[in-house]
C-alpha cells in the first residue's frame, strides 16, 4: 500500500542495507513469532507485519496489554489504529508502512514471497523493507537458499520444532479424537464436514479466512473454552493461528488455487498440519473424509521438516511509471532482472486498472501523474466480495470519479453503503456477503485523505462489521453447535470429573443433565428429539446411562406382572406388556412350542433376558391352552394306545391331520374314546371341530404362519363356511404353499372355493347316506349347506370326491325342465382292513367257544 497513513507518522522510505538483517526459519511451533515480537519491543520502535489480518489484531492486542495502547498502532486495509505517540505497528504486509522510519521492522511468513497471487508484495518488502537497527524474518526452511542469494550478508537462524509431529494415517471422520482441527479447501466443505460433526459429535466451531476478527475470536473461544471439540477451518489455519490443537485432519489433498485445481505440496500441508500440538506437546496429523491416505514420503517430509527448497520467488516491478494509465499498467507488467524472481499471476488492483483503463470517460479524465497515482490508488481498494462479475470495476470507477470532481467521498456514499449492509438477518453465505461489503466502506474510510470526519465513518463501519459479527457467529453456533449434545458428550468422556446426571420419570421420560432425550417404551429406548443418524446414537448413547437402576426394576415388574398385563398380537405375533411390544414369536421345534425373541432394547444382562423370557413364555403357553382348549383336554384324556397315536399326530399338526391307514382300521373303543374326546375321523380328515372356532382358529393361523415363515393370512368372518380363491390375499408364500396352509387350518379346496373342514365332512357324510340306495337329485337345502353358487356347485362336490351328474338345459327342440343336478351312488368308501378275530371277539364270549369247537371238529 503506498497511499499517505494517518497520525502523526514522519515517514522515510529506506533502501540501503542495514548492518544487521537476520532471518530465523524452521516448522511451525518454534516460537519465530513470540521471539520477534520481544525483540520488537526491546527497540525503541518497530513495525511487524503479518499475512493475515486476523494476525495483525491478534498481536495488536497483545503488544497493547504489554505496553499500553497509546503506545501501539495497528494498520489494516480497514482498521487504523493509530495513536499519536505509537512506537510500535502490528500491521498487514499489504498495509506497511513502507517509508516509516523505525528501528525494528519484521516480515512473518516470508516464504509467501513464492504466493502467485501475493508473492510480490512480500518478496516488495523482503527486497525494500529494512529497520534501522535491526530486520527480521520469519518463515519455512525452504526459503534459505532464495534469501541468501537476494539478501547478501543476511544471517540466518533455524530454530527447530518444540515438539514433535506424527503423521497417524487416514481417520474416518467420526472416528477422530476430541481437539482435532478439520481442514477443508471450500466453504461448501466446511459446512458438509461442520453438519457431520455436529451430528456426530455435538458440534463445532468454524474458522474461516472471509471470517471477521470479531467473529473469528468469537468461534476460537466457543474451541478454546471446551464447549466444543472440534474445530473445521480452512487452510487460513496455518497461518500462525495458536488453538490447541491435538491433531490436524485434512479432508483432502488437493485444492483451488483460483486458476486451477492442485495437489497439496508436501510444505504446505506441513504449515496447516503444524497446528498440532503447541509448546512441549507432541501433535498428529493425518487425513479424514474424502481424502486418500498421505504418501509415505510425504508423512516422512512432514515429520522430519524435510522439504525442497523454493527454485523463485514471485514479483512485481515497484518503481511505477505514473504518466498515463498505460503507461503504469506497463510498467507493472516489467520482466524481473535479477535471478530467482519470477512474474506472478496478475492481481486483482492490475486488472482492475486494466479494465478502467479501456473506459473512454477514465482515458479523458486521467491526465498526467496526479491523477494517474489517484486511479492507481483507487485499483488497490480489495475485492472483498470477490462476486465474479465487473461490480468491482464499476465500484471503483464511481469512487475515483468522486474523488476526481468532489475531492471527497461523499458522506452519503458512505452512509448508503454501510447502512446496505448492515441488515443482521439472513443466512450464514448473506452475512458474510454484508461482511465483505462493510469491509469495502471501512477500506475507504480508513483513508483520511479520502474522506471527511473520517474517524465517525470508520466507527460507523467497525460498528456495522461487530453487529454482522455477532450475528453471524450467532449463526455459525446455531447451525453447528448442539450444546445440549456437547454437554452430554462431555459427561459421557470416562475422564470427566463430574458424573453424568440421568434419571427415568414415572410416564417414562428420560431426562439427561435436565435435557430430555428420549423415552422408555418397555425395554426400548427411543430419542424423543427428531434427530437421526448419528445425532440419535449420541442421544441414546447418553440416555443408556440412565438405564443402570430403571432396567433391573422393569425386569423385576414384568417377572410379577399378571397376565392380565400382557397381550399376544396374533396377527404380528408380538407379545406387548403393558401396552408396549416387547417380544415377537417365532418358530420353534415343534408347532405348539414357537420360540421367543425379545425386541431389540436395553437389556444387556443374560440373566435378565433369561427372566424376561422365561415370564413371556409362560403367559404364551396361557393364551396357547386357552384358545386350544380342546385339544390339551383330549391330549391329557386319551388312554387307548392307538387313540392316543391320533392325539399326537393332531397336536402336531395344530389340531388337524391327513388320514392314515391306521385312523381306517381302529377298533370300535378307540373310535368311541375319540369321539367322547370331541375328535373326528372323517372322510378328508381327522381333526377337532371346536378348533374351527374362531379364536382357535386364528391362534392355529398364528403358529402354522410362524412355521411356513409368512404373515397369517387374513381369516374370513365367522359366519362364513366357504370363500372364492380369488379373494385370497398376496403372500409371501407361492400359491401351493398358501393353499396347503390353508389346508392345514382347515379349508379344503371344492373347486373354485375354499370349504370349511366341518361343513365338507357333514355335506360328504349326508351325501354318501342319501345314495346308500342310488342316484338321487341333488336336495337344495342340502347343498346350501356349503355356501357355494349352484353353477359352481358340480366342480366342488367332485373335489370333495363325490360322483355327481351336472345338470344341464335342454337344447331349443326339445320342450321340459332342465335336467338338474344328480347325487350318483358312491362307490363304496376305502374298506377298513379285517380286524384279527382274536381283537374283535371276547375269549368268553360264545363265538369264542364256537370257535373251539370247530377246530376240534
Amino acid at each position: 500500500m503506498t497511499g499517505k497513513q494517518s497520525g502523526s507518522f514522519s515517514f522515510t522510505r529506506h533502501h540501503a542495507m542495514p548492518a544487521r538483517v537476520r532471518a530465523i526459519l524452521g516448522p511451525t511451533n518454534t516460537g519465530k513469532t513470540h521471539y520477534a515480537l520481544d525483540r520488537m519491543l526491546a527497540h525503541a520502535s518497530g513495525i511487524i507485519a503479518f499475512p493475515l489480518r486476523l494476525l495483525a489484531r491478534e498481536n495488536y492486542e497483545r503488544m497493547a496489554a504489554l505496553k499500553g495502547a497509546r503506545a501501539v498502532a495497528l494498520i489494516t486495509g480497514e482498521e487504523k489504529i493509530i495513536p499519536p505517540d505509537a512506537r510500535w505497528i502490528a500491521c498487514t504486509t499489504e498495509a506497511m508502512p513502507l517509508d516509516r522510519h523505525a528501528e525494528f521492522i519484521a516480515i512473518d511468513e516470508i516464504q509467501l514471497c513464492a504466493d502467485p497471487d501475493r508473492g510480490h508484495v512480500f518478496t516488495d518488502r523482503l527486497l525494500n523493507a529494512r529497520g534501522a537497527v535491526e530486520t527480521l524474518f520469519l518463515g519455512a526452511e525452504t526459503i534459505r537458499p532464495l534469501l541468501q542469494r537476494l539478501v547478501p550478508g543476511i544471517e540466518i537462524d533455524t530454530r527447530p520444532r518444540l515438539s514433535a509431529l506424527i503423521g497417524t494415517g487416514h481417520t474416518k471422520l467420526s472416528r477422530l479424537p476430541p481437539r482435532s482441527a478439520i481442514v477443508a479447501f471450500s466453504a461448501a466443505d466446511v459446512y458438509a464436514i461442520a453438519e457431520a460433526i455436529r451430528q456426530r459429535r455435538g458440534g463445532c466451531a468454524i474458522v474461516m479466512g472471509r471470517l471477521s476478527p470479531r467473529t473469528r475470536n468469537a468461534q476460537v473461544q466457543l474451541y478454546q473454552n471446551k464447549e466444543v471439540d472440534y474445530l473445521v477451518a480452512t487452510d487460513a489455519i496455518g497461518m500462525g493461528l495458536n488453538m490447541d490443537v491435538n491433531h490436524v485432519a485434512l479432508a483432502a489433498l488437493t485444492k483451488f488455487d483460483g486458476s486451477a485445481l492442485r495437489p497439496l505440496q508436501p510444505q504446505e500441508i506441513a504449515q496447516i498440519a503444524g497446528r498440532a500440538g503447541r509448546g512441549t506437546r507432541d501433535g498428529t496429523f493425518g487425513t479424514t473424509g474424502e481424502a486418500r491416505l498421505m504418501s509415505e514420503s510425504t508423512t516422512e517430509a512432514i515429520e522430519t521438516h524435510r522439504f525442497d527448497p523454493l527454485q523463485r520467488l514471485y514479483w512485481r516491478n515497484s518503481d511505477l511509471d505514473f504518466s498515463s494509465p498505460m503507461a503504469l499498467a506497463a510498467s507493472l507488467h516489467r520482466p524481473p532482472t535479477r535471478p530467482g524472481l519470477t512474474a506472478g499471476r496478475e492481481a486483482a488492483d492490475l486488472l482492475t486498472l486494466e479494465a478502467l483503463a479501456e473506459d473512454n470517460a477514465i482515458r479523458d479524465a486521467v491526465t498526467g501523474s496526479k491523477r494517474t497515482k489517484l486511479l492507481w490508488e483507487v485499483c488497490q481498494i480489495p475485492d472483498f466480495r470477490k462476486l465474479g462479475d465487473d461490480s468491482h470495476t464499476h465500484l471503483c470507477r464511481k469512487l475515483f470519479f468522486h474523488l476526481l470532481e468532489d475531492g471527497r467521498i461523499p458522506a452519503a456514499w458512505l452512509a448508503n453503503h454501510i447502512d446496505s449492509f448492515s441488515r443482521t438477518d439472513g443466512d450464514i453465505d448473506t452475512l458474510m456477503q454484508r461482511l465483505a461489503g462493510v469491509r469495502v466502506a471501512a477500506y475507504v474510510a480508513a483513508r483520511a485523505d479520502w474522506t471527511e470526519e473520517a474517524g465517525r465513518w470508520q466507527e460507523h463501519a467497525r460498528i456495522a462489521e461487530d453487529q454482522l459479527s455477532d450475528a453471524l457467529h450467532e449463526r455459525l453456533t446455531a447451525r453447528f453447535v448442539d450444546r445440549r449434545a456437547t454437554s452430554i458428550l462431555r459427561r459421557l468422556d470416562p475422564q470427566s470429573d463430574r458424573p453424568l446426571l440421568s434419571a427415568v420419570t414415572h410416564d417414562g421420560e428420560v431426562i439427561v443433565e435436565g435435557h430430555a432425550v428420549g423415552r422408555m417404551d418397555g425395554f426400548t429406548l427411543t430419542s424423543s428429539l427428531g434427530a437421526s443418524g448419528p445425532e440419535q446414537r449420541l442421544m441414546l448413547r447418553a440416555g443408556r446411562r440412565a438405564l443402570i437402576q430403571e432396567i433391573p426394576r422393569r425386569v423385576r415388574a414384568l417377572a410379577e406382572s399378571p397376565d392380565e398385563a400382557f397381550s399376544l398380537d396374533r396377527v404380528t405375533a408380538t407379545v406387548s406388556w403393558q401396552d408396549t411390544p416387547v417380544a415377537r414369536l417365532r418358530a420353534g421345534a415343534t408347532l405348539l412350542e414357537p420360540d421367543l425373541r425379545l425386541l431389540s432394547g436395553e437389556i444387556e444382562d443374560a440373566r435378565q433376558r433369561d427372566r424376561v423370557r422365561d415370564r413371556l413364555h409362560a403367559f404364551f403357553r396361557t393364551c396357547i391352552a386357552r384358545d386350544l382348549a380342546p385339544l390339551f383336554a383330549a391330549r391329557d384324556s386319551v388312554t387307548l394306545p392307538e387313540a392316543r397315536g391320533v392325539l399326537h399326530r393332531l397336536s402336531e399338526a395344530g389340531g388337524l391331520a391327513a388320514l392314515t391307514t391306521a385312523d381306517h382300521g381302529l377298533d370300535r373303543a378307540a373310535l368311541a374314546q375319540l369321539r367322547r374326546l370331541g375328535v373326528v375321523i372323517g372322510s378328508h380328515r381327522a381333526f377337532i371341530p371346536a378348533l374351527l372356532r374362531p379364536a382357535p382358529m386364528t391362534m392355529r393361523a398364528l403358529l402354522l404362519a410362524l412355521r411356513h415363515g409368512c404373515a397369517p393370512p387374513p381369516l374370513p368372518d365367522a359366519h362364513r363356511v366357504s370363500f372364492p380363491l380369488a379373494k385370497l390375499a398376496p403372500a409371501a408364500l407361492p400359491s401351493s404353499a398358501m393353499l396347503q396352509l390353508w389346508a392345514e387350518l382347515g379349508w379344503i379346496r371344492a373347486g373354485d372355493y375354499l370349504l370349511r373342514l366341518d361343513i365338507a365332512e357333514r355335506l360328504t357324510r349326508e351325501i354318501r347316506h342319501l345314495t346308500r340306495g342310488g342316484n338321487r337329485q341333488a336336495d337344495p337345502h342340502l347343498l346350501s349347506l356349503a355356501g357355494i353358487p349352484a353353477h359352481d356347485l358340480t366342480a366342488a362336490l367332485r373335489d370333495l370326491g363325490l360322483r355327481v351328474h351336472a345338470p344341464h338345459a335342454l337344447n331349443a327342440a326339445t320342450f321340459g325342465p332342465a335336467s338338474p343336478l344328480m347325487l350318483l351312488a358312491q362307490r363304496a368308501a376305502t374298506p377298513r382292513p379285517p380286524r384279527p378275530r382274536e381283537a374283535r371277539d371276547d375269549a368268553h364270549s360264545p363265538f369264542a367257544v364256537l370257535r373251539t369247537l370247530q377246530v376240534k371238529a
